[in-house]
């Protein structure tokens, strides 16, 4: 599916959209004074853009198959680039709304266009290449704020500007990327077995996974908007809060490219358990106050692994069903949009101090949701085993014969 620049390009591509998504908020307070707004008013400006991430995502999903993969993803970069200029250039703050939601749109493109890409692009190694690709997501989104800071949260127009120009050299490694899907090999007959095991109950599975994704997401939004708070209410200084929040994000990418490697020896469903029982046990822990800055940063290396181990999950236990990524990635993003308004009422009822535990009771749904998943997609994975196995022996028998054909053996 990828030439190796492909693959590079792809992970310069996350590196953008994370930085993006991630521009937004530090350039608020230059927002507000530019344009004379309210607090709500300017936090509409993220807002847009994850209603663009979530049209973009339905978007290239309805495309997808009926045209060829470098248009769209060329159309998702030429999208974000001209929506990131036009938010740093907009005279008012109704077209700068509009031009984050046209970059929103190209970034949900791009996000599920390279993970479904990704997911079914490398075979066995897709787990790894996955978490790879998610990792230079946390990338940008730790370099953009570094980025406003250094330079000033007046000057985001020229961040903006750079950004959106950063985009046109991708647009030439373009094609690297085959244009479309191949076929698997002996017509798809296990997946198809696979898609009628579950075709019983493949609504609740595709119900489940957008759960399990949406909560995640949640608790991900979650702990990086309140845990600095939390960390002042138990009686921790601001500077140590914000770099203990910093940690928190840092963690999540270094999360993933340490499971890269675990990808290749051990199962999705064998990853995803682990990240949501270790997420579970540093929430709970991160009540304790001498505890609690240590625990979040666990928290960050716990939860990373999920969003991207997840899709081949997902796409190997459904198989017929194209559309589930695309519904789970934009479940994720609603997911990152509802949780704040909804953490934020639980906290008026609890108090902040509860945030850890508020947030250890979502993550334990995750747990439970996982479980569940695994025994509802045991004998579609059991096929596709099987399946795996058939190949690899029929493909060693191949070699075997063509190097004694060969006079190598």
């Amino acid at each position: 599916m990828f030439s190796r620049a492909a693959v590079v390009a792809s992970c310069v591509g996350f590196v953008l959209i994370g930085a993006l998504q991630a521009l937004y908020g530090p350039a608020i307070p230059a927002f507000r004074e530019e344009f004379g707004l309210s607090p709500s008013a300017a936090g509409l400006g993220l807002s847009a853009h994850f209603v663009g991430g979530v049209a973009g995502v339905l978007l290239f999903d309805r495309l997808y198959g009926r045209f060829g993969n470098r248009q769209i993803l060329g159309a998702s970069y030429l999208l974000m680039g001209v929506g990131a200029a036009g938010f740093a250039l907009a005279p008012n703050w109704p077209l700068a709304l509009a031009a984050a939601l046209l970059a929103g749109l190209g970034f949900g493109g791009i996000d599920y266009g390279l993970n479904q890409l990704f997911a079914v692009g490398f075979g066995h190694r897709s787990t790894a290449m996955l978490n790879i690709l998610n990792a230079h997501f946390g990338i940008g989104a730790i370099l953009g704020p570094a980025l406003i800071g250094l330079v000033g949260s007046e000057h985001y127009p020229a961040v903006f500007l750079v950004f959106a120009a950063a985009n046109l050299p991708l647009l030439l490694c373009l094609k690297g990327v085959r244009d479309h899907v191949p076929h698997p090999a002996g017509g798809g007959t296990e997946a198809g077995r696979g898609g009628q095991v579950l075709g019983r109950s493949l609504g609740s599975v595709l119900a489940v996974f957008v759960t399990l994704y949406v909560l995640h997401v949640g608790i991900e939004a979650g702990v990086g908007g309140w845990e600095p708070t939390h960390l002042e209410t138990v009686g921790y200084g601001a500077g140590v809060a914000a770099t203990a929040t910093s940690v928190y994000w840092l963690m999540m990418t270094v999360g993933r490219f340490l499971v890269a490697p675990i990808a290749l020896r051990y199962s999705a469903q064998t990853i995803v358990t682990v990240s949501c029982a270790g997420m579970t046990v540093c929430l709970l822990l991160a009540a304790v106050p001498g505890l609690a800055p240590y625990a979040y940063a666990g928290v960050g290396l716990f939860i990373a692994p999920i969003f991207p181990t997840g899709l081949p999950w997902l796409n190997r236990a459904a198989p017929r069903a194209r559309r589930a990524g695309a519904v789970v990635i934009a479940a994720s993003m609603v997911g990152g949009v509802a949780a704040g308004p909804a953490l934020g009422k639980a906290i008026e009822w609890s108090g902040v101090r509860a945030v850890p535990l508020l947030l250890c009771a979502v993550s334990a749904l995750c747990l439970a949701a996982t479980v569940w998943l695994i025994r509802a997609t045991r004998t579609a994975d059991a096929d596709a085993d099987a399946s795996t196995d058939v190949d690899a022996s029929a493909s060693a028998d191949v070699d075997a014969s063509t190097d004694a054909d060969a006079g190598v053996r």
